[in-house]
Formats: C-alpha cells, structure tokens, sequence
C-alpha cells in the first residue's frame, strides 16, 4: 500500500510537471552573469513576472475580445520583476509600463531559428521577437538586473487560477464601470475572482488618469492582497482546494527550463513564504511621457537609482539603511600584502544583450594593474557579461588585499564584494566600465533604448580622488535613499483603495 501510494503520487507529480510549458530563459547574445553569492553562500533571485494578451485560443479570445487579434504574435502587457533579498528578508516588485520605449536586443527564435533585428520599440513587443526570452534579454539591458527565471501567464490562466484562490480582496473609492474591460464595482471593498480578477488586472481605463500607471497600482493593491490571503492560511487548508490551484497553476504557466517542475517550483514557493508582508514593496520604474505622449520613457537618473538598488540587493522599502549585509565584512584590520603578492584575475563583462563586448578590456585593465606594481595580474579570456564592475574575494582575509586593487584603479569600495563562489581575488571589467585603464567617475547610468553608455574617451589618468573627494565621500553616499518619484505599496497596507477615474464612475 505504502509503494503504490507513493508510485501514485509519482504519477502525479510526472502529470503536473507535463501541465507546465517550458521555455528558453533568454534569446539574446550575452546573458548577464548571476548574481554572486554573498559570504553566508546567499544570492538574491530575480524572476520576471509576464502577463501575454494572446487570443489564440477560444478561451483567450471570449476572454480578451479583439477577435481580428486572433493569430497575431502576443504582446506582454504585464511586466513585473520580482526580486527576492539574497537573506530572504523582503521583496521588491518593480512593474514597467508596457509602453516604455527602449532598446530590444537581437532574439533567436530556437524554434525555428528566426533572427529578429535589434531595433526601439516598445518593451510589450519584445515578446513578439522569439518568446519571454527576448523579453528577459530586453529587460537585462535596459536595467543590468541579472534574470534568473520568468514565469507567464495569460488571460484564461489568470481566470482559472483566480478561481482557485477562491478571490481576493479589491477596494474602490467610489463605483466603477470601465467598459474596455468589463470591470463593474460598486464602491469599497470587493471580492474578485474568475473573470472579475481579469477585469481588475486589465483595466486602465477605469482607474487614475486611465494609463499604465493606474492599472500597475491595481494590480499591486491585487497581488498584495492575495499574498495577504495566501499566509493567513485560510484560503487553501482544503487537500482539494490545493490540489486543484497545484492543476490549474501549471496548466497556466509558461515558465523558463530552469523553473519548469512542481519540485522547484515548490521551493520557490518556500523561499518566497519566508519573506514578511511588511517587507514586501511594490512600485513602478519612474517614468515620463516622451514627446507627444506616444510612449514612455524611463525618468533621467530616478530609474537608473532604482535599478541600481535592485542589482546591489537594496530593498526598495527604504528599510535596509544602517543594516548590515553578510557580504559586508567588518574590517579586519589586516593591513593588504605588498601589490606584487597580490593574485588578481580580471574578466571582461563589457557585453550585454545589445552591444558586442569591447575587445582587449582585460588585458588592458590587468596591465593597468601591473603597471601600478601588481605584477601577479592577469587577464583571464573566460568572456562573462555584468552591467556593474566587480572586485570579488573569497576569505576574509583578502579583503584588504582587494580594497588595494580597488584603490589602485579608483573603484569604488561599495563595489568590492566578498562571496562563497569566489577563491581568490577577482576583477569584473562591467558594462559600466568599457573604455580607459582608470574606472571611469563620470555618470553611466544607461541611455533609454541604447543600454548602458560607458564614457568613451575617459582619462586614463583620471585621479579616483576627484570624484569622491579625498576623503571618499562618495563612498559612504545612503544607497538605501528611494526617489521621491518611487511609489511603493507595502505588502501590510490593507488600507490601500484604487482611485477611480470620474470619467468611468456610475
């Protein structure tokens, strides 16, 4: 009895996983390197969430409309990165409007081996060049956050796993009839499930002043809601109740191979149930209009800040300020050896999903170095692709060691990370860095649809002290600090009501 039980629960996982459809996680030419692994061996975890507006199938198109769309390559009007804190302490979910416009990378279909062109365009239509893994490679580089998995899911998944839930809670602060979509709400508070959860998700019209923006935040106010539903445990202690949200979840979901089994999605799930509602944060890029209003743009400066934060696993929630991260080790007082006693491998990271790497960086970089008496540098031709240069050491007892090297060369000591991957002392020429022997101190933050823009030209001779100061203030700067364009919504808001547009009141 105990082997067929156990065969019989085999079958069924074997059954679930056949349910999920499987994709490639990235279609460009470079895939950022991942994220390294603090010294406490963690590493932070970014999954890009997508929601597609395919009609190709009856089910999708009852549920979207727009029949003459029937058979058109869907676009991926929901875009959400999750990122997960390397200690799993908070989350940071970051939406980007479906119209900003930026830089899609060259895509190879590895179905039928399509090459699709880089060109600019809105960052919906990069689905439409090969599958989710262009839309990974677009996202890679116009933020240089490093994506680990993404999961998509479709009109009639966001039905049936609705229903499966059981619904969730959605305020209103007055009526709203938004007839582009179907939603129809009398005001306060509200249980959607089924099409209903659609129709809230899908709206634009109906709330704020009827853009993307509007539609982000109830989708936010949604997912909160639910993940509020979800650990009070009330909606799935029922076996069946579980088993049918386990059926219809992998019938729903288009994930990337590396996520493609119920036994990893489950760990996911445990890793995510660790993280507090209280640190849970979720917000949109800053953004402005372009010219005319056809499309957005990511805000000069705002953007990059939060993009910034993501890639050096900085919560959003502006709580991490005076925190200590495991791979902030405590001076050691350990004075660095001579530089000539200093092993240092240096990498070129300078490619990413749009632009080729710059030839020769290591060399170059590891010559620098030799030049200022670090005779035991070398350039390793290993190619890895990274948006930020890096100095990474593995014991404690290197460090001081690579504090030398970033000195030597003007990086930044914020920049100089110890983790368990690491043995030795390694040197990571980013994107950020693609031109000049001395680490540039000039800003290169990326350009809207162009990727990151090292600055071509730099001194070679540049003195790191110009740009810190000489005490290094630059150094010390409060990274944690959030935009003030940066709205977030805290998990443990139960208090939070979309605003409705007049226009669509009743």
């Amino acid at each position: 009895m105990i082997l067929g039980a156990a065969g019989g629960g085999w079958l069924y996982i074997e059954h679930l996983n056949n349910n999920l459809t499987k994709d490639d996680l990235h279609l460009g030419d470079n895939k950022l390197e991942k994220s390294q692994p603090n010294a406490a061996g963690q590493a932070p975890m970014n999954i890009l969430l997508l929601g597609s507006d395919s009609r190709n199938s009856d089910e999708n198109v009852r549920l979207g409309g727009a029949r003459a769309d029937r058979g058109r390559p869907p676009l991926a009007d929901v875009q959400m990165l999750l990122h997960v804190s390397a200690d799993r302490s908070n989350m940071s979910v970051l939406s980007i409007p479906r119209d900003t416009r930026v830089t899609i990378p060259k895509c190879t279909d590895p179905d039928d081996n399509t090459v699709y062109a880089q060109r600019i365009d809105k960052i919906n239509a990069s689905l439409q060049n090969g599958g989710p893994g262009c839309t990974v490679a677009t996202w890679e580089e116009l933020t240089g956050i490093p994506i680990d998995h993404f999961m998509m899911v479709d009109f009639a998944g966001v039905v049936s796993m609705a229903d499966a839930v059981g619904g969730v809670p959605v305020c209103v602060d007055r009526n709203v009839h938004d007839p582009k979509s179907g939603l129809r709400l009398e005001e306060g508070e509200t249980v959607v499930r089924g099409e209903a959860a659609l129709q809230w998700l899908r709206t634009r019209h109906g709330f704020e002043d009827g853009s993307d923006l509007g539609r982000a935040k109830a989708q936010h106010l949604y997912m909160n809601a639910m993940v509020r539903e979800l650990k009070a445990g009330t909606k799935l202690t029922n076996p069946g109740k579980l088993r049918n949200l386990a059926e219809q979840a992998t019938r729903a979901l288009t994930v990337d191979t590396g996520l493609g089994s119920v036994k990893r999605l489950y760990d996911l799930g445990e890793d995510l149930r660790r993280v507090p509602t209280r640190r849970i944060t979720m917000a949109t890029m800053p953004w402005v209009y372009s010219q005319g209003g056809s499309y957005v743009l990511p805000k000069e400066g705002d953007a990059e800040k939060v993009f910034s934060m993501i890639r050096h696993d900085i919560a959003l929630d502006g709580r991490d300020k005076g925190r200590r991260l495991p791979d902030e080790s405590p001076e050691t007082g350990d004075p660095a050896a001579p530089p000539a006693e200093i092993d240092v491998r240096v990498l070129n990271g300078t490619g990413t999903a749009a632009q080729a790497p710059v030839s020769g960086r290591a060399s170059l970089v590891a010559g620098r170095l030799q030049n200022k008496g670090f005779t035991r540098a070398w350039a390793d031709t290993t190619r890895v692709s990274k948006w930020d240069t890096q100095i990474s050491y593995g014991s404690a007892d290197l460090r001081g060691d690579a504090l030398a090297v970033a000195e030597a060369l003007g990086i930044p000591a914020k920049l100089v990370k110890q983790s368990a991957a690491e043995t030795g002392i390694t040197l990571t020429v980013g994107a950020d860095w693609r031109a000049g022997a001395d680490y540039p101190h000039v800003s290169t933050s990326p350009t809207p649809g162009a990727g990151p823009t090292g600055p071509p030209g730099a001194d070679a001779t540049a003195d790191p002290a110009d740009s810190a100061g000489e005490d290094g203030a630059a150094d010390h700067e409060d990274d944690s600090k959030v935009p003030d364009s940066l709205e977030g919504l805290n998990g443990d808001d139960n208090s939070a009501c979309m605003t409705v547009n007049p226009r669509y009141s009743f």
